[in-house]
């Protein structure tokens, strides 16, 4: 058995600031060394059980196909076969609407993935089982039959399928503060990832937002790295498991190394792309005690691929910058595994010269190149800078030999496809009861009078609901669900926030989503209503904005609700904090529940006093977006509500909170 347990549990509370120019190597060399060799590490080799070997060992089958060798010898053995063009396919990620399985396998293909939005038609389970199948048929079936390597970007639970469990965005799993409950959703999105065929997850996100204009602050669990690196090694455990060969271990991708989250505001910019991808604001310490520091912990939990970030520090683009990527995470820290780019990322290195970047590029450090689509010029490319010596075979075979072990290590050659029972555990009520919990848990009570929560089930006066938000499973579950940006409306299958209010109350309940309740007599009023208003869904770039705060109609919704009720609740659906303005005088309580996903039950969980609030921040909420420059978490300038600062229901402190106050 391959045991990731040999990278030993991440010390909590541990610093992981990385040295300037430090020499010492992490526990993940020695990790990736024995899946190497691995008979140097655990004393045998586990085959993979008779019932499920692809292909049994034979006297005349070629020595890779062994299932008893080490790993080392397999790569060894199946590279010594492979031709130039087999080396450069296993190099070539590719999106799988631009190619066929027919040509992928033709063409040796080492990867394909699904981007966001990139699902079957129709979007079920068996039909990812069938089209990620197609690939590795094809693959199996070529002269070396080396199996494909498919993945997702499956950040919060399998958000790519309709009907999976969609877990709570890691900014909401921050203020949870719980890598028991972040490992237990690592666990549950690789059994529905596996479930449908697919063994490799672009997750967690390592990044250390430090301006919320950024549009993928959702994706990260906080500003403060030691909670990023704490949370984001739970989830590697969770993916991976304790045994990499197990059909439902699914590979971690720590991304995007590095400083994707220090990346600062471009004013010069018309639109569009204002933070995302751009350069990241810090020197080589704050790079290091900052954005270095999550990985180390990821590494330890057992992580053996990395992303590389479109971001740009000194040197330039980071997928070309041989110093980020290989003297500080190979040589500095001990990182000895795969290192892919990101989608079309390997293309800017160096701007209207793709062969110049192709070959920076893969001299600098990238093993695996997600193309993503016109993988015919990246291969002439490549091969091209084979043949004029612009990158050494030696080079390549470095890279295949990545590649491949981690092939090997996963099992892929011996078990290329998971047991298609597993689909019944996609959306199950273990599943969805796991992220109800989880949302509990990441609410955050930023205000209240003491006496409007929790709410009463058992209350038979009215109770006012308004908002898109509120009946909105598309809003609630933000970007990276079922396409890319996102969407609104009944997008997958789930509860919402104002059908699980629906469920908890004994009382009437009123909903009108613009507030004006034209049902109701015009002098009508409730003693409690709800808004639940906030972002709607978005992506990187689309979500990079300079107006942190609700829109107008969204804030004429809180008002309208406000004039009909003598207390009013407002529930922030968001994936950043937000400047409150208007709505700080106008709620008697203010709940964020960040973006939940499938499971709205959980916010009502905590509206009625079902489960107790216990969410803290895990970013600083600034005054207004004029301040962002001076927030920080170990500091109340500009801040309304510090790091770490979150409410009891009844209002007072929660133990170990933090306050600007007194």
């Amino acid at each position: 058995m391959i045991s990731m347990m040999v990278f030993g549990p991440t010390p909590v509370g541990a610093s992981w600031g990385v040295p300037r120019r430090a020499t010492r190597r992490t526990s993940v060399a020695l990790a990736f060394a024995c899946l190497i060799v691995l008979s140097g590490c655990t004393g045998e080799s586990s085959p993979a059980e008779p019932e499920d070997t692809a292909a049994e060992s034979t006297a005349d089958a070629p020595g890779y196909r062994d299932a008893s060798a080490p790993v080392a010898e397999r790569v060894d053995d199946l590279l010594a076969r492979m031709t130039l063009e087999d080396k450069l396919g296993q190099m070539t990620l590719i999106e799988k609407g631009s190619i066929s399985p027919e040509t992928a396998a033709e063409r040796g293909i080492g990867a394909i993935l699904s981007g966001g939005g990139g699902s079957p038609s129709p979007n079920t389970a068996g039909a990812w089982r069938e089209m990620v199948g197609s690939y590795q048929a094809a693959a199996g079936e070529t002269p070396l039959g080396i199996p494909v390597l498919y993945g997702v970007d499956a950040i919060h639970g399998h958000n790519n399928l309709r009907g999976a469990t969609i877990f709570p965005h890691n900014v909401g799993l921050g203020a949870a503060r719980d890598p028991a409950l972040v490992e237990a959703i690592g666990r549950a999105t690789a059994l529905e990832t596996a479930a449908t065929d697919i063994r490799w997850n672009y997750a967690p996100v390592l990044a250390v937002p430090q301006d919320l204009r950024w549009g993928r602050t959702y994706e990260a669990f906080g500003e403060d790295p030691e909670l990023v690196g704490e949370l984001g090694a739970a989830l590697v455990r969770g993916l991976q498991g304790d045994d990499l060969t197990a059909e439902t271990s699914v590979l971690a991708t720590p991304k995007h190394w590095v400083g994707d989250g220090g990346t600062g505001w471009d004013t010069s910019i018309a639109s569009g792309y204002r933070i995302d991808q751009g350069v990241t604001l810090a020197g080589e310490e704050e790079l290091r005690t900052v954005h270095v520091a999550p990985y180390p912990a990821a590494f330890d939990a057992g992580a053996i691929t990395v992303m590389a970030s479109y971001s740009s520090w000194e040197n330039g683009k980071v997928h070309g910058d041989r110093y980020l990527l290989t003297d500080l995470l190979r040589d500095e820290l001990g990182f000895e595994g795969l290192l892919v780019s990101d989608w079309g990322a390997v293309d800017q290195v160096l701007p209207g010269d793709y062969y110049g970047s192709v070959v920076q590029s893969i001299n600098a450090g990238i093993d695996l190149v997600m193309v993503p689509t016109h993988y015919e010029l990246f291969l002439t490319a490549l091969g091209g800078a084979v043949e004029q010596g612009d990158i050494e075979e030696e080079r390549i075979d470095e890279a295949v030999r990545r590649v491949l072990t981690v092939k090997f290590a996963m099992g892929l050659f011996d078990r290329p496809s998971t047991s298609p029972e597993l689909i019944e555990l996609i959306g199950s009520d273990e599943h969805r009861q796991l992220a109800r919990q989880a949302v509990a848990r990441s609410v955050v009570l930023l205000e209240t009078d003491g006496a409007t929560l929790p709410l009463d089930a058992a209350d038979p006066e009215p109770l006012l609901v308004a908002g898109p938000a509120a009946n909105d499973i598309g809003i609630q579950s933000g970007g990276w669900t079922i396409s890319w940006q996102g969407g609104s409306g009944a997008t997958t299958q789930g509860t919402t926030i104002l059908e699980a209010l629906e469920e908890a109350l004994d009382g009437p309940l009123v909903y009108d989503r613009t507030g004006r309740f034209a049902s109701l007599a015009e002098d009508e009023r409730a003693p409690v209503g709800i808004a639940v208003v906030g972002e709607r869904p978005y992506a990187e770039g689309a979500g990079d904005t300079d107006r942190l705060a609700l829109s107008e109609q969204e804030l004429e919704v809180v008002r309208r609700l406000h004039q009909r009720v003598d207390r009013l609740v407002v529930v922030l659906v968001t994936g950043r904090p937000l400047v409150l303005g208007e709505i700080a005088t106008l709620a008697d309580a203010i709940v964020v529940a960040w973006l939940p996903g499938t499971e709205g039950a959980g916010v009502v969980d905590v509206l009625t006093g079902a489960e107790p609030v216990g969410g803290r921040l895990s970013f600083t909420w600034p005054e207004d977006v004029g301040v962002l420059d001076r927030v920080r978490s170990d500091a109340c300038d500009g801040a309304v509500y510090p790091y770490g600062y979150g409410l009891g229901i009844d209002g007072r402190l929660l133990p170990g909170a933090a306050s600007c106050e007194g």
